[in-house]
């Protein structure tokens, strides 16, 4: 019980005891559930999110631009196998930046509220024939 106190006073959590059955009872902790994500909680992830792939893609550029020199002075096929994989990466890293820019319109989409929608089908069991006449009969009544 030492031990759990500890850990507890560590972590800074509370425990609660959850009564799953009269004669049973587990001890579990008190977790707050997340609230659904909002505008702005989505705009400060995407500009974070958007500041790292520049970083990284920045930091890639200037390795490449190195070790580009090092394969040209020392001729080693060891050396443009590793620019040819930092290039990859770099790209790889642009494209990651493009999708977040597609997801991140694709979320504001889905949060605008689209206005109701109401599709009305009208569905004809018969013939072509009684249709017909149908639609005849019709005409005839509405041009009174």
């Amino acid at each position: 019980m030492k031990m759990t106190k500890k850990l507890d006073d560590t972590f800074n959590i509370t425990p609660t005891e959850i009564t799953v059955d009269e004669s049973e009872v587990v001890v579990g902790v008190d977790r707050e559930k997340p609230d659904r994500l909002t505008k702005d909680d989505i705009e400060k992830d995407y500009e974070y999110t958007r500041g790292n792939l520049y970083s990284i893609i920045e930091k890639g550029q200037e390795a490449i631009n190195g070790i580009l020199e090092l394969a040209q002075e020392s001729e080693m096929p060891r050396a443009y196998e590793v620019a040819g994989q930092l290039i990859k990466s770099v790209s790889d890293a642009t494209d990651k930046l493009m999708d977040l820019q597609k997801k991140l319109k694709d979320v504001e989409e889905e949060t605008k509220q689209k206005g109701p929608s109401t599709v009305n089908n009208a569905l004809f069991v018969g013939s072509t024939a009684e249709l017909q006449k149908l639609l005849k009969s019709g005409l005839k009544d509405t041009s009174k």
